[in-house]
Formats: C-alpha cells, sequence, structure tokens
C-alpha cells in the first residue's frame, strides 16, 4: 500500500528512460548494525530485489547497478570471496524471475576479469533472456569508466590504424557505438546512496547531461519510497541540455 501511494507522486508521463544507482554503504550499514561487512553485501542483494521489481512496475526502459568497480580488485580476498559469491548466488536466483518479468539482462565492464564459473552464469543469462522485451537490466561489473573510454578510443584507433575510417570521421555517434552501454540511452537519472557526493568512475561519458541525486540512506536500508522519491526529484528538474527555455519550448 505504502509503495502504491508513493508511486502517485509520479508523473507516469515524464519518467527517466534510463535510472543507473551506485549502491554505496554496505559495509557502513554493517559495520553501524555491528555486524561482519559481508552481511551488509547480502543485505543489500535483498535491496537489488525490490528495487529491480518496482523499475519494472513503472516500466522503466533500463535500470544499471554499479555492482563491482575494477578498483574493487584491491579490496581483501577475503571480502572479493564473498562478494563473487554473492554474485553467483544472484544470477542463479533471479533467472527464472527475470524470464517471468521480461527483464533483458546485460552486463558492462571486463568480464573476462570474473571467475569462469560466473562468466558462464553471466553469459546463459544473456541468453536466456535475449528475447525478452521488458526492461534492461545491467550490472556493471569490474567496470570502471575511465577503463571503458580507453577500451573504446582503442578499438577507434585500431581502425583507423587498418584504414576502415579516417580520422575526419570520428563523430559522437560513431564514439558511442563503441562504448560497452551501446545502444542502451545514456542514464536520465543517477542515484548514489550514503551520503557520498561523487559518481566514482561511474558511466563517465554517458552521464554528462545525468541529473545526480544523491541519498544519506545506507544502501541496505533504501527503500522503494526513496527510489520514488529519486524519481520524483528528477521531474522537478529543469532539464536544457545547453539550450535555453525558449528553445526547449519550442522543440
Amino acid at each position: 500500500m505504502v509503495e502504491s501511494q508513493s508511486q502517485e507522486k509520479i508523473d507516469p508521463h515524464r519518467l527517466p528512460k534510463h535510472i543507473a544507482v551506485i549502491m554505496d554503504g554496505n559495509g557502513r550499514w554493517a559495520q553501524k548494525n555491528s555486524r561482519p561487512r559481508v552481511e551488509g553485501h547480502w543485505a543489500g542483494v535483498k535491496v537489488v530485489d525490490r528495487i529491480v521489481s518496482l523499475g519494472c512496475k513503472l516500466n522503466l526502459e533500463a535500470l544499471t547497478l554499479y555492482s563491482f568497480s575494477d578498483e574493487n580488485w584491491n579490496r581483501p580476498s577475503t571480502e572479493i570471496g564473498t562478494l563473487m559469491k554473492i554474485l553467483e548466488h544472484f544470477l542463479k536466483k533471479e533467472l527464472n524471475r527475470m524470464k517471468e518479468e521480461n527483464i533483458k539482462f546485460n552486463t558492462i565492464g571486463h568480464i573476462e576479469e570474473l571467475p569462469a564459473s560466473i562468466q558462464k552464469l553471466i553469459q546463459y543469462s544473456i541468453d536466456e533472456t535475449r528475447n525478452n522485451s521488458g526492461m534492461i537490466l545491467t550490472l556493471a561489473l569490474s567496470y570502471g569508466g575511465r577503463q571503458e573510454i580507453m577500451d573504446a578510443v582503442r578499438k577507434v584507433a585500431q581502425m583507423v590504424k587498418e584504414g576502415q575510417i579516417l580520422p575526419e570521421d570520428i563523430d559522437p555517434s560513431l564514439f558511442e557505438s563503441f562504448l560497452s552501454t551501446h545502444p542502451i540511452p545514456d542514464p536520465d537519472l543517477l542515484i548514489r546512496t550514503s551520503g557520498e557526493r561523487r559518481i566514482s568512475n561511474f558511466l563517465l561519458y554517458q552521464s554528462a547531461y545525468t541529473e545526480l541525486h544523491y541519498n544519506d540512506v545506507l544502501w541496505p536500508d533504501f527503500t522503494e519510497e526513496d527510489f520514488i522519491n529519486a524519481i520524483v526529484d528528477y521531474q522537478g528538474r529543469d532539464r536544457r541540455f545547453g539550450m535555453t527555455q525558449e528553445q526547449i519550448a519550442k522543440a
């Protein structure tokens, strides 16, 4: 009932097409509640379940979750092992639901750096949901925005080297086709939890005109109402993309 009442605050005609989320605060939540860090990560998975379901109910076109950054490999090996177990658990548990809810599963990042067993699960989930036409759920895994840009630059440079294109042929459309998010639209809204005010190397190119919403709630305490409030905040923004309000009105 609370979720239904909260959803009434949203203008269904002005929904963001693509929402990205930096799910921050699992470790601090565990510390705050005098629990091991791993329990914070497990608690965070439950929130992912709820937010994915809500995204489907709202008919979002895409939801991208920053699940494991390329910098996260620097964490203690025991914590990395736990994060991999959680990812494996999520993939096995969620596949049937993704099929039932018409979710199309996707990943971005250097997936080849993940354990082989998880790579197989990822590919299987992608294959099994390939023909789904609902919300695209993307997990950013072993992902970094700078690395993604560098990867795209290398691919474009290789095409120039091989004579497939000329330098003057390089335009935004061509460059963006080499980003790992292609052809998903750029995020309209990026939410970060836990009170931090930065985007931490996440979707750097794609977030040029993204609306940023920062929430002080630690991720395991993040609710459907918090998600809806972020959308309401987004709908109150005046998005001009460098143009004047008069130009927007005429568009």
